[in-house]
């Protein structure tokens, strides 16, 4: 059992992907800093608050003039806290956008390393039948004609 599970573990897939999780968790870390120690304020200033998570709206009509929206709740204001959704939907699009770039930027990398095809050769025609032939015929095997010298270069 041990031999197998040794077997398994050392596969390169699951060395790859064990790699993977974690420089994605470092990542996610780096990106989330980014967001909310950045962005986010930049945002706040928008909104004239020091975070988007304060937000909200009366429903009841309890006066929570200068409260938090914990504070409100504690004085018996039933609100409805739009900041806090309006956070973590910027955060969210923040993060794919960020992630959508680095992406594209490690498949430009990829992409660097890879050759040009030459662009394929077109193929010869015989001025007669109009049919393909091959490159050094000096006969055409449909209609028999006799071909120019093909060329060379």
């Amino acid at each position: 059992m041990w031999k197998e599970f040794k077997k398994f573990a050392l596969k390169g897939n699951v060395v790859d992907m064990a790699i993977g999780v974690i420089i994605g968790g470092a990542f996610g870390k780096i990106v989330s800093s980014l967001v909310d120690d950045i962005f986010m304020p930049l945002i706040g200033l928008l909104f004239k608050t020091d975070s988007l998570t304060n937000k909200y709206i009366v429903l009841n009509g309890v006066d929570t003039t200068g409260m938090t929206a914990e504070k409100a709740i504690e004085a018996g204001a039933n609100i409805l806290k739009w900041g806090n959704l309006l956070s973590i939907i910027i955060n969210f699009i923040m993060i794919a956008v960020i992630l959508f770039f680095v992406v594209k930027g490690i498949n430009k990398l990829k992409d660097i390393g890879k050759k040009e095809e030459a662009p394929a050769k077109p193929a010869r025609v015989c001025p007669f039948c109009k049919q393909e032939i091959a490159d050094d015929a000096v006969r055409c095997p449909h209609c028999t004609s006799e071909l120019p010298a093909p060329e060379t270069k």
